[in-house]
């Protein structure tokens, strides 16, 4: 994640999909409790389809990055998410970020390298 390129959270079993985007320089990495945490301003579609699945695929990227074939690698976090709004970690994230409204949490549960 220190390479900037772009992120999308995709909401894969939603109806009709739902599909947002951040910058991987904007998330947070909490690699002792396996969760990711990325500022939201907006994702209200996916905040709605949490209702009835939280469940989310991650993809990010970066060209900066050797990859399996060469230069530029991809992957996919698989996980389940939900939105904070209050507590450290909340707090922590909006001194970085004051324009957010919330906190999308993703716990992993399996990372592919894609390329």
């Amino acid at each position: 994640m220190q390479y900037e390129g772009p992120g999308t959270i995709v909401m894969i079993n939603a109806q009709p999909v739902s599909i947002v985007n951040t910058w991987g320089s904007y998330v947070n990495i909490n690699e002792a409790g396996n969760y990711l945490l990325i500022p939201a301003a907006g994702m209200r579609s996916i905040e709605h389809d949490f209702a009835t699945d939280n469940t989310v695929v991650l993809t990010m990227g970066s060209k900066a990055v050797e990859g399996t074939v060469g230069p530029g690698a991809g992957f996919h976090v698989h996980g389940t998410g939900e939105f904070i709004e209050a507590g450290a970690e909340f707090d922590a994230m909006q001194a970085k970020f004051p324009w957010i409204r919330k906190v999308l949490k993703v716990n992993i549960k399996e990372i592919q390298q894609k390329i």
